[in-house]
């Protein structure tokens, strides 16, 4: 006779099967799971009831903002929703106790080193890094006062974006003293450039970048003016590289997304363009603001929140009365998917309040060392 299942060793058994035995669930649990989910299901639904009509008048008030804003009419906090938006408390999802397929493992985002292959391998070009890390904070600083923007604007929105102490090549999410972090985006340097960021910015600042290095290089002579040559003679093609689509955002994304976009993206690193794309990248928003006719000067949280949220939406928040910032919910500048998946946005939710806990990041890590080392520069 053949002797019980549970009698058998395991160790005998091909893996494949062994671990198949071991992943079936019993009866009970299958069971308690179908229960549990029936729960969450029914808690989920509820929910979705008193969520969808908010976030449907979110998004009509936007339109409705932004029509005003067309025809230049005053915005008042009638064309805001006032109220906060309803978060889940209910049961969570629970875990399926029988095996199944699992899901896709995501495919891990390229890091700086992949930046720098791809832009040998594609535009034979390696970055000009520097010995020390206060000679890129000293270009940064030149290049930024250069044009306009302020030592304090440069200094607290790089504490907040690199949280006081980032190098020119620090990447989001990844860090040299937490062995096995991970890469969270391809958000890179002072102020955290995405892979789009940077076709986007060279597509349509790339004309004045080319013409910066120009000059830069009728200064030099010899070796250092043929390097600055060979350099200028790069970013050219790269430059119509990135104009090859039509100016949008989503088409941008798209060529950041292929092995030349991340080979565009390596000029970051370089302490002669680096500075000057980390630049643009806050001084669009400046001379976006100006050119709504927002003529005071943005204080750093402020320029922060058109950084982040994009500089329509951040101005949209920067124009706003302080009486107004105390009452709109943070929730009118999202969607609901990016809403519910961020918590400094909930705990913090109305304009003032994300404003304030900004200013106050910005405080606390102005004072690390790498912020106070970029201060210095200036």
């Amino acid at each position: 006779m053949a002797p019980p299942a549970a009698a058998i060793d395991a160790a005998v058994l091909p893996p494949a099967t062994a671990e198949a035995m071991a992943q079936v669930a019993s009866p009970q649990a299958i069971a308690e799971y179908r229960r549990k989910l029936r729960e969450y299901q029914a808690a989920r639904a509820a929910f979705d009831q008193k969520a969808e009509p908010y976030w449907t008048s979110i998004a009509e008030k936007r339109r409705g903002r932004n029509a005003k804003r067309r025809e230049r009419q005053a915005i008042t906090s009638d064309d805001y929703v006032l109220t906060q938006p309803p978060l889940y408390d209910g049961p969570k999802r629970p875990v399926d106790p029988e095996p199944g397929d699992k899901p896709p493992e995501r495919k891990p985002l390229p890091v700086v080193a992949d930046f720098l292959k791809a832009a040998a391998t594609h535009f034979q070009f390696t970055p000009q890094r520097p010995a020390r890390e206060v000679e890129f904070k000293r270009a940064y600083g030149r290049t930024a006062l250069a044009s306009g923007l302020t030592r304090e604007q440069i200094v607290r929105v790089y504490a907040f974006e690199t949280g006081g102490n980032g190098n020119h090549d620090m990447q989001s999410g990844l860090s040299a003293s937490r062995p096995g972090s991970r890469a969270i985006s391809t958000a890179v340097g002072y102020n955290q450039l995405l892979t789009t960021n940077s076709v986007s910015l060279l597509a349509e600042q790339g004309h004045d970048i080319v013409k910066a290095l120009t000059e830069k290089a009728a200064g030099l002579s010899g070796p250092a003016r043929k390097a600055m040559d060979h350099k200028l003679a790069i970013l050219k093609r790269m430059v119509a590289f990135t104009r090859s689509v039509p100016v949008q955002w989503s088409e941008h994304e798209k060529l950041a997304n292929t092995p030349q976009g991340w080979g565009v993206h390596a000029l970051v690193l370089d302490i002669d363009i680096g500075p000057l794309l980390q630049t643009h990248k806050l001084l669009t928003s400046v001379l976006f603001a100006r050119a709504k006719g927002y003529t005071k000067p943005l204080s750093a949280a402020e320029l922060e929140m058109m950084n982040l949220t994009g500089d329509s939406t951040g101005l949209d928040m920067v124009t706003m009365p302080q009486a107004m910032r105390e009452r709109v919910p943070t929730a009118n500048f999202f969607q609901r998917g990016g809403y519910e998946r961020n918590p400094v946005a909930i705990r913090h939710n109305t304009v003032a309040k994300l404003l304030a806990i900004t200013d106050e990041r910005m405080n606390v890590n102005s004072n690390l060392p790498g912020a106070r080392e970029l201060a210095g520069a200036f």
